[in-house]
């Protein structure tokens, strides 16, 4: 597929649009008060995959602790780049703690709430500004939920004097696309490089999120951020998310994706970003780590043996990434089948780089192991999970170049 092609920019150590790869996001939910808790919740999403990091710095405390969390990220060697999630008082925070502007590598300021009335352009102007001094791109994130109601107001009034006028939602999805470009113009008349901005319009709504962003990547160049904001929890919001960027994203559009779920109570937060890459991988747009291929199961494979082996397999392989990825080049691109009988197990397994195809209901008691579509050996006995993860390592050690370090 044929990327649209975006004006570049520089995060940290991470190139978002022109040629770049789409790029992975996530966000914490930590107090980032807490520096502890947050640095420890940062390295979990960037050992995950996580490619940026947005934090929340909604008051002093928060922006006072920012500069310490780098620091103490850098002490473990995680260099990820920490975006400044601003909203209402964000002017006040970069200009008192001159260390937290300093520490983060982007600045998100949001049109709809960086000031009430008057006060909207002079302290959208002192974000603009602090990002200038200090060299740091932003991104300008419009949020439907958090219109900026003067613009929305204003298209209202031109909608009324149309002899037809349009749908209260077409108005609603220009008024957001409207709020990002003029406030991306207002950022480039005080100094802001266009290669500094980033555009998002985020929408709850599947139809909305696509509509909005088909328009704004035909009106714009810069680089575009995707997200379907307060997607929900669970199998919702994956699939919501996963329906509405994988469109967009099919079509060329979005240079940095980030997918809002609402963790179930004590889940684990790097879900998100696993989401985010299955997307892309699954889409062919990029690759993060081995998949498994297995089949679903059916009255032919009655024991939920290979499910554990293909669960077990998939958190090993997500496991040991980290790690691969240093030495071993090519090893995301690997595939791996985990099959439950010989209907299609012997087949996919073949096509597979590595394959198993396991026993089913009244099949004799042997899976045959395959790669690179050869059989190379056929296990049998209790400990088929634990002979076949070591064939898997084996073959990673041996298929795929070593890398320096």
């Amino acid at each position: 597929m044929n990327r649209r092609q975006t004006t570049a920019v520089i995060v940290g150590n991470v190139r978002i649009g022109g040629d770049a790869p789409v790029v992975v996001q996530s966000m914490t939910n930590t107090d980032t008060a807490d520096v502890k808790a947050t640095v420890k919740q940062v390295f979990e999403l960037a050992r995950a995959g996580s490619e940026l990091v947005r934090i929340t710095v909604n008051n002093e405390d928060a922006a006072g602790a920012v500069a310490r969390i780098r620091e103490q990220l850098d002490q473990t060697g995680c260099t990820v780049p920490l975006i400044g999630d601003f909203h209402f008082n964000g002017h006040r925070l970069l200009e008192k703690y001159p260390a937290c502007a300093r520490a983060l590598a982007k600045y998100r300021i949001n049109p709809g709430n960086v000031g009430r009335g008057s006060k909207r352009d002079t302290q959208f102007a002192q974000m603009v500004e602090f990002a200038c001094r200090y060299d740091k791109p932003v991104r300008i994130g419009v949020n439907w939920g958090s219109l900026d109601q003067s613009v929305l107001a204003r298209l209202l009034d031109e909608n009324a004097k149309l002899p037809v006028p349009r749908e209260l939602a077409e108005v609603m999805r220009e008024a957001v696309i409207t709020s990002a470009l003029e406030s991306a113009e207002r950022a480039t008349a005080l100094g802001l490089a266009t290669d500094r901005i980033v555009l998002s319009c985020k929408m709850s709504g599947v139809q909305e999120l696509i509509a909005v962003y088909q328009s704004l990547s035909q009106r714009c160049d810069y680089a575009l951020h995707l997200g379907l904001t307060e997607a929900g929890m669970g199998s919702k919001g994956i699939v919501a998310s996963t329906a509405a960027l994988a469109i967009l994203l099919q079509q060329g559009i979005g240079d940095t994706i980030r997918i809002s779920l609402t963790p179930e109570p004590g889940a684990d937060r790097i879900l998100e970003v696993i989401i985010a890459q299955e997307i892309l991988q699954t889409l062919g747009i990029r690759a993060f780590t081995p998949m498994v291929i297995s089949c679903p199961g059916c009255g032919r494979t009655t024991s939920d043996y290979f499910q554990k082996l293909a669960q077990q397999i998939q958190s090993h392989l997500r496991h040991k990434m980290p790690e691969w990825k240093r030495h071993y080049s090519g090893v995301e691109d690997m595939n791996v089948a985990v099959m439950g009988c010989v209907v299609n197990g012997p087949g996919e397994s073949k096509n597979a780089n590595i394959g198993i195809s396991l026993p089913g209901t009244g099949e004799v008691p042997v899976a045959p192991v395959y790669e690179d579509g050869v059989k190379t050996v056929t296990l049998k006995g209790d400990h088929i999970a634990d002979e076949f993860q070591e064939i898997v390592e084996t073959y990673v050690r041996t298929h795929y170049g070593v890398q320096p370090g």
